[in-house]
């Protein structure tokens, strides 16, 4: 067998059961993994697949929880979960001598169960529709996964045919538990990858033809503009991609020198800039002798009539020279991953398998952290983050897609799914639509400005007006500032199998369909997100809102008024203003360095907490760019709020991990959401009693102390007499602020808060306002305040 390097082996160690769970005849083979899943073999000629597949990385799980019953002719195994019914020996074609029952309900599950209660997952965007598969979340509690035909992993780390016949099915069997599903999914798939820390930034792709001037010029915009950005993601031009009558070349590896002079002065600039570099990669179309390598992969493949070396991801043979002759040299220039831009949906397995070798090849160099950008090919994708959903035409449909498509992705353990911010082509470029993009996109998993070639698609915030440009330069800055909350969220997505996205449906089913609330979705441990996906009211400037916020206590993230949950609520948002919420006793920790690209851990960390509860929470720390942090070098810091109305204490220890990962000394600002001026500030660091600067800053009381040492303990304590206050959100707060705003006569808008807000009955006031309306309001205010009343009428 071929040999491509040590860092594509598989550990088959993992990949054999535990004997103690196998129930094994002449054909049919069953293997309780645990008390939720199953695998379930059946081989006409009793030889049983035990290496790993593309899907399956491990089966050497603990004995589970079970009971057997059997005698010569039945077997019957229990869990808590099911109870397996099998008569011996017989083929698994139907549901009289084989099905699982689900325990507790009348369901149960057969060998080609249709399964019409999945809920689907999305696999791209195309021509303006989602396509979606098959995902392990369904109604019924239970999904099975085929892994018959599943391609074998060599001992080499290599993929060959499955030749085996007959039945190969893992199902997973969890009522209501899907946490733990997820978690079993990835247990036998593996855990999803940690994405570098900078993957967490603004990320920048134009598909234009870059120079090392207009390159520098960019940056230098982004600088001047005081914009974060943490990833140049060059498009297709930045490679030669003429040969003789092709001008459009896909494939290409070696930099347009009429381009860029010195790629690798280009690259280390970048660098110093606190930017990292992908490149658009798309060798489906072969190795042409337009590349500088081109002669030295002749001398281990052969070319074709007309001089091109065929595209053969299924050769390792091929494999091995397209990674060690065409993209080591690239690595060697500094370049930090890339974009596999090709999609063969007839051929999905070969988009797979270039994927997967890509990601593996990363991990020959411990210094840097594998990842990839590339289509959904499939089979495990949570293992090669980032997905790229597809070109999406510039349009307020396209934007509403994004939402209900990345939390429907958690529906199959992925996380890391990218959109062109903005929309990718066609369409017309709308300050309101950019505005509402960006703001999506501070709140979703990846933020990644694209569009296709073009001088009039605006993706730079400063060709928007004035008021679009500083809209959109808070939240880009918010979404650095979040990047230490992402990335603990991250942590916690690789270790405990825990995704940063989760869709309100999970704990309201009913919701998933709702044309109101079904795009709204967990974000990380301590964030909740309803999206703002429609035109605003030209007329009152403002979206008219309608969201449901869940079971508990929640706060607006940036007013911080409060929502008691379980409820429906309409508010009216300003182009500025996004729906984020925080429930009670949230601890949002944000960070920022001088350096406003630098995305590794921040010397400057801002930490938010809300009211009604005390709670901890794990911020996780390590380099962010290598994989060090597999070997212990990473910080685990642990903070705790304890919560009392008019009494505050905040611990923040290093837990576990090393020295020399965080800066030795930071500085905090500690942000009491809600909270009016303490009378009594306290603080320690170890046992030493330090200084710090209290003060209030609008509804916020703020501690800062600098110069604290990272690894050690700091307290603060903060209390005093009512110092908490109640900002609870009222609809009439919000009617009198867009009163407040109209282009209307003042002794005209007197009239109108003397019937709005009056203790007439709703109907009286629309009489009184169509009156208004006989003199002098115009009409399409009177359209409007009639409908402000239906809301008020409906709160």
């Amino acid at each position: 067998m071929y040999n491509l390097g040590e860092h594509f082996k598989i550990d088959y160690e993992k990949i054999m059961p535990n004997q103690e769970s196998i129930f094994q005849g002449k054909n049919y083979r069953f293997t309780i993994l645990t008390e939720r899943l199953i695998r379930i073999e059946y081989r006409l000629d009793g030889n049983f697949l035990d290496a790993p597949t593309q899907l399956v990385r491990n089966r050497n799980f603990k004995k589970p929880e079970f009971t057997v019953k059997q005698d010569k002719n039945y077997l019957e195994i229990t869990t808590s979960y099911f109870k397996l019914f099998y008569t011996k020996e017989q083929k698994i074609s139907s549901s009289k001598n084989f099905y699982v029952q689900v325990l507790n309900t009348e369901r149960s599950w057969h060998y080609n169960h249709v399964e019409a209660k999945n809920y689907s997952a999305p696999v791209l965007i195309e021509d303006g529709k989602i396509e979606n598969t098959k995902s392990l979340y369904s109604l019924d509690g239970f999904v099975s996964i085929d892994d018959s035909k599943g391609k074998i992993i060599t001992p080499e780390g290599t993929v060959i045919e499955n030749e085996h016949e007959g039945i190969d099915i893992y199902l997973f069997v969890y009522l209501n538990d899907f946490d733990l599903c997820l978690k079993d999914y990835y247990n036998l798939t593996g855990y999803p990858a940690l994405i570098p820390r900078f993957a967490l930034g603004n990320w920048w792709s134009r598909n234009n033809d870059y120079n090392d001037t207009s390159l520098k010029e960019l940056v230098d915009n982004f600088s001047s503009n005081k914009i974060p950005i943490s990833i140049v993601l060059l498009d297709k031009d930045w490679h030669i991609r003429t040969f003789k009558d092709k001008e459009h070349l896909k494939t290409g590896f070696t930099f347009n020198k009429e381009l860029f002079k010195a790629p690798y002065e280009m690259i280390s600039y970048l660098h110093s800039q606190g930017i990292r570099v992908g490149l658009n990669i798309n060798p489906t179309e072969g190795f042409y002798n337009i590349d500088e390598y081109y002669e030295q992969a002749k001398k281990y493949l052969v070319p074709d009539e007309n001089g091109v070396i065929p595209y053969n991801v299924l050769d390792p043979k091929w494999i091995d020279v397209y990674l060690k002759i065409y993209i080591h040299p690239l690595d060697a220039l500094g370049v930090d991953f890339y974009w596999l831009d090709c999609y063969d949906k007839k051929n999905i397995n070969q988009d797979y398998l270039l994927k997967h070798y890509q990601f593996y090849d990363m991990e020959r160099n411990y210094k840097r952290r594998p990842m990839v950008l590339g289509y959904n090919a499939l089979i495990a994708q949570h293992r090669y983050p980032v997905l790229y959903a597809g070109k999406t035409v510039v349009s307020w449909d396209s934007l509403k897609q994004i939402p209900k498509y990345n939390a429907s992705a958690t529906n199959l353990g992925i996380t890391w799914w990218s959109h062109d911010i903005g929309g990718y082509f066609k369409g017309v470029e709308d300050n309101e639509l950019y505005t509402r993009y960006v703001q999506l996109g501070t709140f979703s998993p990846i933020l990644k400005f694209g569009a296709d070639k073009g001088k009039y698609y605006k993706r730079e915030p400063w060709r928007w007006s004035v008021k679009t440009f500083g809209i959109v330069k808070d939240y880009l800055e918010l979404r650095h500032k979040l990047i230490p909350y992402l990335y603990s969220e991250a942590y916690k997505y690789t270790i405990e199998g825990t995704p940063l996205i989760k869709p309100i449906y999970y704990i309201a089913p009913e919701m998933y369909d709702d044309l109101l609330y079904s795009d709204e979705y967990y974000f990380g441990s301590q964030l909740f997100i309803c999206p703002i996906t429609k035109k605003k009211d030209y007329v009152m400037n403002r979206v008219v809102h309608r969201f449901y916020m869940p079971e508990g206590i929640w706060y607006d993230f940036f007013t911080g008024k409060k929502y008691p949950g379980n409820n429906n609520y309409v508010s009216f948002y300003k182009d500025q203003n996004y729906p984020v919420f925080a429930k009670a006793g949230s601890i949002i920790p944000l960070g920022y360095n001088d350096n406003i690209n630098d995305t590794t851990p921040p010397k400057n960390m801002e930490i938010h907490f809300f009211p009604g509860i005390s709670n901890e929470y794990l911020l996780y720390e390590d380099d962010g760019m290598s994989s060090l942090y597999k070997k212990g070098f990473y910080l685990l810091t642990k903070i705790e709020y304890n919560y009392m109305p008019s009494n505050y204490t905040v611990i923040i220890r290093a837990l576990e991990g090393k020295s020399g990962i965080v800066p030795e000394y930071r500085n905090y600002k500690l942000i009491f959401r809600n909270a009016k001026k303490a009378t009594d500030v306290i603080v320690y660091e170890n046992k030493e009693e330090i200084k710090c600067k209290s003060y209030v800053s609008g509804p916020d009381f703020i501690v800062e102390i600098e110069n604290v040492r990272s690894i050690g303990q700091l307290t603060v304590n903060c209390k005093g007499k009512d110092i908490e206050f109640d900002p609870t959100r009222l609809i009439n707060d919000d009617i009198a602020g867009i009163l407040d705003d109209l282009q209307i006569e003042t002794l005209m808008k007197e009239k109108i808060d003397a019937v709005i807000f009056s203790d007439l009955p709703i109907k009286k006031k629309r009489i009184a306002i169509r009156k208004l309306g006989r003199k002098g309001l115009e009409r399409k205010f009177v359209k409007l305040f009639l409908r402000l009343l239906e809301y008020i009428s409906t709160v």
